[in-house]
């Protein structure tokens, strides 16, 4: 069974950077997206942003629109999360996921459509 894992949050100064990244255990057949999503305190999870297989759509929450980019990775490295002018709103624990079909619902950003995910990193943004 494939695993996904998060790597590369941490604590940082509002205004600052990281960059998430989500790599799976094994060699991966082709899911049909991955994503980002994050849980803050006393939150929701909420979408954050998705990616399809292939790199042709991406789209993200309107949040994070402008200071947050999803790209593809290769290998076992599957999506990156490039963060940059961190709010301390942005705090929360990020998680990656990966879904096997089209649906709508991949494209509204909902959790429902995927069907892995992996533990999550915790992001700190400092004010």
């Amino acid at each position: 069974q494939v695993q996904l894992a998060e790597s590369g949050g941490g604590l940082v100064q509002a205004g600052g950077s990281l960059r998430l990244s989500c790599a799976a255990s094994t060699s991966t057949r082709d899911f049909y997206g991955l994503g980002w999503f994050r849980q803050g305190p006393g939150k929701e999870r909420e979408f954050v942003a998705g990616i399809t297989w292939g790199g042709a759509s991406s789209f993200y929450a309107d949040s994070v629109k402008g200071r947050f980019t999803i790209s593809r990775g290769d290998g076992k490295n599957l999506i990156y999360l490039q963060m940059n002018s961190l709010k301390p709103g942005d705090t929360a624990v990020y998680y990656c996921g990966a879904a096997n079909a089209y649906s709508r619902t991949f494209h509204s950003g909902g959790p429902g459509a995927y069907d892995l995910w992996g533990q999550g990193t915790q992001v700190t943004v400092s004010s």
